[in-house]
């Protein structure tokens, strides 16, 4: 698989979990063999497996995750690093995200997440209207 389809495949599994709120999916979505951040809207910087899987257990407990969608997903591969930015939809708020991720023998796992909010929820639209081009 190319790395580009490979990198998507692995954000939308985060996603996946992430609407599921299943945590062992959660965990296994993340990188567990190298230091791991997290940002999540006005939280403060989550830094080390422990404060960010904490923050993913708490998150997903609540039950309100279930309508997340990641909307206009763009990869960018850097070698052994890749980033995906696009845009998160949940109960009508529109946050910008980037994912980064690290390559684990033929798997792509995430190392960092940051989300935040977005003024241009036209762009979050036209992106879900039409999906972009793969890079």
């Amino acid at each position: 698989m190319p790395d580009r389809e490979a990198i998507l495949f692995a954000n939308d599994a985060f996603y996946a979990a992430f609407a599921s709120g299943d945590f062992a999916l959660m965990r296994s979505a993340w990188a567990d063999d190298r230091e791991i951040t997290c940002l999540h809207p006005g939280w403060r910087p989550l830094v080390g497996r422990q404060e960010v899987m904490d923050s993913w257990e708490t998150i997903l407990a609540s039950g309100e995750t279930t309508d997340i969608r990641c909307v206009g997903a763009r990869a960018f591969s850097l070698g052994e690093t890749a980033y995906v930015i696009g845009f998160e939809r949940m109960s009508g708020t529109v946050l910008a995200m980037t994912n980064i991720f690290a390559r684990h023998g033929d798997l792509w796992r995430m190392v960092h997440h940051q989300a935040g909010p977005c003024q241009d929820r036209a762009a979050a639209d036209r992106e879900e209207a039409e999906p972009p081009p793969m890079q």
